[in-house]
């Protein structure tokens, strides 16, 4: 008798208090995350939310919304990456490459994003490049193990100690702030405000990975940013990014020894996607194109603390 009693509780109580009970296992979306931005919302959300107001049909995840025959797979996997209650990281995708996405995928009937991420034409013919002479190879022997200019106590790192960088801003400056020209035998395209953590990182990577992928052809590093006090990929109301610790650098292009530029953005070909692919073991967070749609044109890497491990995408 009592079950019979339960059930029937169950199923009078919206008639009788006049509200649904609202059984979805989902967490509700934060209404805070969506003011001032109603832009943001893709109109399968906003369909989805008003059918869930009137009781027409359950609460569903919007990134479900592809399966929709109504909505372009296409716009839905570009525009998804915008609903910024859902994920605990800004992932917009910049119109022009949400298009070069769209065309390539009907250009080549393929899946994914593949194909942008590898543009065999721009290979580079490493074996085309003269390799240095045996002077040039003493000579930086030479500078390499020297400590002259060096800091953070490793010779092939040099540049100079500056003051320590405070700031108003609550999260950002470097209490250790060293400036560098160089690591491992290769220039920076400009002097890079940042700390010995990511100064050692780089070194190596640029050591055991970029420099032996060029031949020993690698001369310089053009960097796109370092220290500078800013939030997270400069979005408003963000955490501090590591850039505002000195705990990150961006790449945007690798030049060799004969004047050839090989960027991140015009050139992510097979070899720039396996040098980006070795950095994550000497960062604890590695992000480039294809990642969250702010580093389409730049490797971003950084020795930020994580107690889970390093972030690779």
């Amino acid at each position: 008798m009592r079950p019979v009693l339960a059930m029937l509780v169950v199923l009078l109580a919206p008639a009788v208090f006049g509200q649904v009970i609202d059984t979805s296992p989902r967490p509700r979306p934060n209404p805070r995350s969506m003011q001032g931005e109603p832009e943001l919302i893709l109109p399968a959300v906003k369909a989805a939310a008003a059918e869930e107001t009137a009781g027409i049909r359950p609460r569903r995840n919007p990134r479900h919304a592809a399966a929709d025959a109504s909505v372009d797979p296409v716009e839905v996997i570009a525009d998804a990456g915008e609903i910024l209650l859902i994920s605990p990281r800004p992932v917009r995708r910049p119109k022009d490459l949400t298009d070069r996405i769209a065309a390539l995928k009907a250009a080549s009937n393929a899946p994914g994003i593949g194909v942008l991420l590898a543009p065999e034409e721009a290979e580079v013919d490493l074996a085309g490049i003269a390799p240095e002479t045996g002077k040039e190879r003493r000579k930086k022997k030479r500078e390499l193990a020297s400590m002259e200019g060096a800091v953070c106590g490793v010779p092939a790192i040099k540049g100079q100690e500056i003051a320590p960088i405070q700031s108003k801003v609550a999260g950002c400056g470097v209490p250790e702030a060293v400036a560098i020209t160089s690591v491992a035998g290769v220039r920076l395209s400009q002097t890079a405000t940042v700390d010995c953590t990511i100064a050692k990182a780089l070194n190596s990577w640029v050591n055991d990975v970029a420099q032996p992928a060029f031949d020993g052809k690698l001369v310089e590093l053009r960097v796109a940013a370092h220290y500078v006090c800013r939030s997270r990929n400069n979005v408003k109301g963000a955490k501090i990014s590591e850039h505002g610790k000195g705990k990150a650098i961006d790449i945007a292009a690798f030049v060799l020894s004969n004047g050839t530029a090989l960027t991140v953005k015009e050139n992510y070909n097979k070899l720039l996607r396996r040098i980006y692919k070795a950095a994550c073991p000497y960062f604890k967070t590695t992000l480039g194109p294809g990642s969250d749609g702010y580093h389409e044109d730049h490797f971003h890497v950084d020795t930020s603390a994580r107690d889970s491990g390093a972030y690779c995408r």
